[in-house]
């Protein structure tokens, strides 16, 4: 397995590190492999609230490192059979095994985020991007398409003539326009700080509520108003009964009045 790969948790915030920097973070099969436990591993923590993904060094990721995973045309062949149950290989599953961690993920992003990085950054909640990193659906440039999840991401995020355009031309941007097309969500001259404070502000709130919102966007964003509204029904009853919501709603009072005065309940 690689050690390119580090996870660190304090305080209920996964911190999830891409750590090549002398390859800027290129991906190689062992690190997809990392990246698809490491996910799998935080999936099961009931303790966590947020994880925030970042890149060592100068990039966040510079895609897939084709010299050395086109070594071993043996374990590209195995990475590249899907898992019967979840329907993704280790190419597909190392960006979106964090899509399905039911706390909030934020990538950190400066640098490059290219290919298989951008890939792995569209998979996270949230992308909080310094206005000079360079971002790429590379794989066009290679002959390729985004194989890592990233149709899926592109069609979530922006419309579908940019995602065509995007994947077609493997054009480069900086973060001040990936933030325009709608793939980064916030700037920040400093990504890491920011995702941590976002990180910070998510794990103060009900996690029961966090969850649920996370579960209703992914699944029934391309449903049916029908479909989304059954959900809601669902969710909602669970929350109107659940221990952590009943501690929001006073904790919501408690400075209400602080800053109100107080108020009859």
């Amino acid at each position: 397995m690689s050690t390119h790969v580090s996870c660190t948790i304090t305080d209920g915030i996964a911190h999830v590190r891409l750590d090549r920097p002398d390859k800027l973070n290129a991906l190689t099969l062992d690190i997809l492999d990392d990246l698809v436990s490491t996910a799998h591993t935080l999936r099961r923590d009931k303790t966590l609230r947020a994880v925030v993904v970042s890149g060592e060094g100068d990039a966040f990721c510079a895609g897939l490192d084709f010299a050395s995973v086109l070594r071993n045309p043996a374990g590209v062949a195995k990475a590249f059979v899907p898992r019967p149950l979840r329907g993704t290989n280790t190419f597909q599953e190392a960006p979106w095994a964090f899509r399905r961690i039911p706390v909030p993920v934020i990538a950190a992003v400066h640098g490059h985020c290219l290919g298989g990085g951008l890939q792995i950054a569209l998979a996270a909640d949230f992308r909080i991007a310094t206005p000079d990193s360079r971002w790429s659906v590379l794989e066009g440039k290679w002959g390729l398409i985004p194989d890592m999840s990233g149709i899926q991401a592109l069609k979530e995020l922006v419309g579908i003539d940019q995602a065509k355009l995007l994947t077609m031309t493997a054009e480069v941007f900086d973060g001040s326009r990936a933030h325009d097309l709608g793939l980064v969500t916030r700037l920040d001259n400093d990504p890491l700080a920011g995702a941590l404070r976002l990180a910070d502000e998510l794990a103060q709130k009900s996690p029961d509520a966090i969850a649920a919102a996370k579960r209703l966007f992914n699944d029934t964003w391309t449903s049916s108003p029908r479909r989304t509204f059954a959900r809601e029904r669902i969710e909602q009853a669970y929350l109107l009964a659940a221990r952590n919501t009943k501690a929001a709603r006073e904790a919501a009072f408690t400075k209400a009045e602080a800053v109100y005065g107080p108020r009859g309940r």
